[in-house]
């Protein structure tokens, strides 16, 4: 008799998060098993919850925050063993094949690209499969409950800030306190940048600062560009928010050059002709990232003490975690223990 496996899943577009029993899956050729420990619930499940996403496969278990030990190897799997602690975020694969992969860029190729939790079953559930080449080693003074959300909201910031072109004693702007900003602020001072946090209310100010920032701006009270520019121009503005208008707002705090990078999604953001062509400042944006970028946010959090603030949930409670989620009332990521 198959071994059975506890799992939340959705069963179509739009339907409920629903607890059910499942066979425990075996690993194709390429794959490993994973027993998993902890599974962030992400604003991105909801692609899957509500069917947003071409092509999804139903019933579909969400989930690409996961840590978890390797349980049973497949054929063809080189590098890893059973017993090794892994983790597994939204970039779960790739065809290796085409130019994108050749140079690198797993991104550029959506057809091609694997994403967990969304292309085949993620964390949701006691046990899941994945390609071995989606695997991040995970430090052994980590604990994985509490590091989970490093595989998504992590590895965004961490990976946007690193490739923003800012060094170190440049000033960085992080916009948004919440599920990416609280990491935002951390990685940013712990990488030596002079780091301004942005926020509405002059409440999240202590906050902030015990996270690492050096000033803050309440963008409620204050004109969040005209700051900036009093404390000599950003470098960089990493924009963490949904908000499109605050976004916009801080487009002239930029110093000459500056570059803003939204890693946050929101709708049509208002951009002025003039202040990119008088001050050569950008707009950009960045996509979380493959799973070496996954182990980098690891090691580094690991190294430097980042740590995310998370509301713990077991396993049968799924539904209410998301919804937790999505109210936007979490401090600040949720995150699934399976062994609570």
């Amino acid at each position: 008799m198959a071994k059975k496996m506890r799992a939340v899943q959705v069963p179509v577009a739009k339907g409920p998060l629903e607890l059910v029993e499942r066979e425990i899956p075996e690993p194709q050729s390429g794959w490993v098993r994973i027993k998993v420990q902890a599974c962030g619930v992400c604003h991105s499940d909801s692609l899957v919850k509500e069917g947003t996403w071409p092509g999804i496969q139903y019933p579909r278990i969400p989930g690409h925050e996961v840590i978890g030990l390797i349980d049973a190897v497949g054929p063809a799997v080189a590098g890893w063993k059973t017993g090794e602690r892994v983790g597994v975020g939204w970039h779960g694969g790739h065809c290796g094949y085409c130019d994108n992969c050749r140079r690198g860029d797993f991104f550029a190729c959506q057809i091609a690209l694997l994403t967990t939790g969304i292309s085949y079953d993620g964390g949701y559930a006691e046990y899941m499969t994945a390609p071995a080449q989606a695997l991040a080693h995970v430090p052994e003074d980590l604990s994985s409950v509490e590091s989970a959300p490093l595989l998504c909201a992590g590895i965004t910031t961490f990976n946007a800030l690193r490739n923003s072109g800012a060094g170190p004693g440049d000033l960085v702007g992080v916009l948004g306190i919440g599920g990416l900003g609280h990491l935002g602020v951390q990685f940013a001072a712990k990488m030596g940048f002079k780091t301004v946090a942005i926020a509405r209310g002059k409440d999240k100010e202590p906050l902030a600062k015990k996270l690492g920032a050096f000033h803050y701006i309440d963008s409620q009270m204050q004109d969040p560009a005209a700051e900036l520019q009093k404390l000599g121009g950003a470098k960089v503005v990493i924009a963490t928010v949904t908000n499109a208008d605050a976004m916009s707002a801080v487009l002239g705090g930029l110093a000459a050059n500056g570059v803003l990078v939204v890693i946050g999604a929101a709708g049509p953001m208002t951009v002025n002709p003039v202040l990119l062509l008088s001050s050569r400042v950008s707009v950009k944006g960045w996509y979380s990232g493959t799973a070496i970028d996954s182990q980098d946010t690891l090691k580094f959090s690991a190294l430097a003490g980042v740590e995310s603030m998370n509301e713990i949930f077991p396993l049968e409670r799924a539904a209410e975690a998301y919804e937790r989620m999505m109210s936007g009332k979490a401090r600040f990521r949720v995150v699934l223990d399976m062994g609570s």
